[in-house]
């Protein structure tokens, strides 16, 4: 339970810090936001393992990352907004995909 609520705080901060960017990345901003906050929801409701949640949260990271480094000369061209949108749509379908399995229950057969 402790590790759950570890998590949720560092997406909470996490969303927090993603939210000081170049407003030219707002929109890959907004939605690296709105991921972090569906991760948080699913840690929330159980619907995330902790193992899932770090996988997905690595995902996360390197996605800012990316979008930080695109940014490093100040403007973000259409290929690289590309690039970062086609990310954030592979990662967008990992935290679907990892909410809606159904989780294997202990004993469960």
């Amino acid at each position: 339970m402790k590790t759950r609520w570890t998590v949720v705080a560092a997406s909470v901060a996490l969303a927090g810090l993603i939210g000081v960017s170049p407003v030219q990345a707002g929109e890959v901003v907004n939605r690296e936001r709105r991921q972090q906050e569906r991760i948080g929801q699913g840690v929330q409701s159980g619907e995330l393992t902790a193992k899932e949640t770090q996988r997905l949260e690595k995902e996360q990271v390197k996605i800012e990352a990316n979008r930080k480094q695109a940014l490093a000369d100040g403007k973000l061209t259409k290929r690289e907004r590309a690039e970062l949108h086609k990310e954030q749509d592979r990662a967008s379908r990992h935290i679907y995909r990892q909410k809606h399995e159904a989780q294997k229950q202990p004993g469960a057969k």
